[in-house]
C-alpha cells in the first residue's frame, strides 16, 4: 500500500517548509512509525533556492527539536508533486493559490499550515478507529476540508529569512504546534 504523502510549501523550501518536513518525520518517529507508512516532502513556490541546503538557522531549530538535517535539498514546486501528495500544507495563503493554480484538483487537500492546526483538534475525534494510516489521513483531509472556514491573518507562518535565532524559534514552535498533532492524529495516538 502507498504510504499516506504529505506535502510542505514555502516561498524558497529552505526555512519554514524544511522544519515543517523535518519535525513532522521526527514527529512520527517519536510515536513509533515506520519510515514507510508516511511520506513528507517539501518544495518552494519561488525554485530559486533549488538544489540548496536548509538555512543554518532552520537547520538548528530542527536538530534542537530532535530533527534530521542529513541530505536535504531545496525544490522548485512543480505540478507533479502535488499530484503525488494526499496532503498539501503551505506556509501562507498565497502559496495555497499558488498551488491551486497548478493543480485546481488539489483544492480541497490544500490548506494553510496555521488554518490545518487550527482545524485538527475539531475534526480528530471523528476521525475513523482504523489503524490504517493511509485511510485515516485520507478521511482526516475530507474531515478538515468540510470543516474549512476563512484564511486568518495569523494561520500564515511568517517567514523568518533573514531574521534572528528567536523568531526561528517561534516560527518552529508554531510547526509543531500541527506536527505533533497531525503525527498523533495520523497514528491513532
Amino acid at each position: 500500500m502507498a504510504p499516506f504523502s504529505v506535502l510542505c510549501v514555502c516561498m524558497g523550501n529552505i526555512c519554514r517548509s524544511p522544519m515543517a518536513e523535518r519535525l513532522l518525520v521526527a514527529d512520527l518517529a517519536a510515536l513509533g512509525a515506520p519510515p514507510d507508512l508516511v511520506y513528507v516532502h517539501g518544495a518552494g513556490t519561488g525554485g530559486w533556492h533549488a538544489g540548496e541546503p536548509m538555512d543554518p538557522q532552520a537547520a538548528r531549530q530542527v536538530l534542537a527539536r530532535g530533527g534530521d538535517t542529513v541530505g536535504f535539498r531545496a525544490r522548485k514546486l512543480l505540478a507533479e508533486h502535488v499530484d503525488a501528495s494526499d496532503l498539501v500544507l503551505t506556509a501562507t495563503a498565497e502559496q495555497v493559490d499558488f498551488v491551486v493554480s497548478l493543480r485546481p484538483d488539489a483544492a480541497s487537500r490544500t490548506f494553510v499550515w496555521g488554518q490545518f492546526a487550527r482545524l485538527l483538534p475539531a475534526v480528530a475525534a471523528d476521525l475513523p478507529a482504523t489503524a490504517d494510516v493511509y485511510d485515516r489521513g485520507v478521511a482526516l483531509v475530507d474531515l478538515v476540508d468540510k470543516a474549512r472556514d476563512e484564511v486568518r491573518d495569523e494561520d500564515d507562518l511568517a517567514d523568518p529569512w533573514g531574521r534572528p535565532d528567536d523568531f526561528f524559534g517561534i516560527v518552529a514552535d508554531q510547526v509543531q504546534a500541527l506536527t505533533r498533532p497531525l503525527a498523533a492524529a495520523l497514528l491513532n495516538r
